[in-house]
């Protein structure tokens, strides 16, 4: 048995997040994490989650510096001179810079030694490779999303597309995708958190399913934690949208969906778009929104299914539940062994 001894890494005491959102993005990732509670954006910020390391964020619309003093974060860490580690997000899609003629798809500041703007892509080149984790903050940045559609005229993709699936960070970790048409905000500051927990060594590598998304958030599909779904067992489906009812065929994608909205809702525990009459559109899946596309149709495979818990089991189910329901919904009579009903209250007033 060796006798060598391996010093302990040294603690994290520091992580700056780099957070850039000038892929092709609507900045609404960025507006729905201001809307995190478990944990909000500003106890990790504040350092009010134990066990933590200091946490220094660098968004542009939640940042007081502007211009050069906004940037200067970001050539520190392309240059290896930002002295702590970081973890990089990235909002939007990414471009293809190679087919955008004379100009620029995408720009954050001005490149110091010859004024020309510097593109996304280029931060991702020099940043991604340094980062301790590399995070792609909904669908546009995890799968392409919205500007990646049919057509595409930018050549837009997602993260992983850009990168390699392949990739590894400066932390031994692939891309870490949390996708959403906005993200759901707790979602990401969850997995943000674990990530700075992983960074202070006191976390185990984060778990990803074969898309890269965290496994615990995304394992289950919409269905499965829908308010609705019971209505879907007993064959009962809505036929508009005032109805509590399930609603798989006015166009719900939600049984095929990997997303935990129903489960977790949206703010505090509230919302979640089935549970509030909304139909699911499959905005966390890599297909999205292609293959999910006309929303609002019933989704193939839908009358197959729907058609045969209607016609047998469903109206079957839903029959005998309400006679049970029926006879468990009155109070049993009170069996005593006395003619008369006594149970020992005497009024003050009599004939009360």
């Amino acid at each position: 048995m060796s006798t060598d001894t391996q010093e302990a890494p040294a603690a994290v005491e520091e992580v700056h997040i780099l957070w850039t959102s000038e892929g092709m993005s609507c900045d609404g990732d960025t507006i729905s994490v201001t809307a995190a509670s478990l944990p909000s954006l500003e106890d990790v910020v504040l350092g009010a989650i134990p066990g933590l390391p200091k946490v220094v964020l660098h968004n542009k619309v939640l940042a007081y510096e502007t211009g050069d003093d906004f940037t200067r974060a970001f050539h520190q860490a392309a240059d290896g001179e930002l002295g702590a580690p970081y973890v990089l997000v990235v909002e939007g899609s990414i471009p293809n810079e190679r087919i955008n003629g004379d100009g620029y798809w995408t720009s954050m500041g001005n490149d110091p030694r010859t004024g020309e703007p510097i593109t996304v892509n280029t931060w991702i080149d020099r940043l991604a490779p340094g980062a301790f984790a590399v995070v792609a903050i909904g669908t546009c940045a995890t799968y392409g999303g919205i500007h990646a559609m049919a057509g595409n005229p930018t050549g837009c993709m997602g993260l992983a597309d850009y990168l390699g699936w392949d990739f590894r960070s400066a932390g031994g970790l692939p891309i870490v995708n949390v996708p959403g048409c906005p993200v759901q905000p707790d979602n990401f500051m969850e997995t943000v958190t674990w990530l700075l927990y992983q960074a202070a060594g006191m976390a185990p590598a984060i778990p990803l399913d074969e898309q890269l998304r965290p496994t615990w958030l995304f394992g289950k599909t919409v269905h499965e934690g829908c308010d609705r779904a019971a209505y879907y067992e007993q064959g009962d489906f809505a036929k508009d949208y005032n109805s509590p009812k399930c609603q798989v065929k006015i166009g719900c994608w939600g049984p095929v969906v990997n997303c935990n909205v129903t489960k977790r809702g949206w703010m505090d525990g509230v919302g979640g778009c089935p549970n509030v009459g909304g139909i699911c559109i499959g905005c966390t899946m890599p297909g999205f929104p292609d293959k999910f596309m006309p929303f609002m149709d019933e989704p193939p495979g839908a009358s197959l299914s729907s058609g045969l818990a209607a016609s047998t089991y469903g109206p079957l189910v839903r029959t005998l539940r309400a006679i049970t329901n029926r006879s468990v919904n009155k109070e049993p009579k009170w069996r005593h062994n006395r003619t008369e009903l006594t149970s020992g209250f005497a009024p003050r007033w009599p004939g009360r």
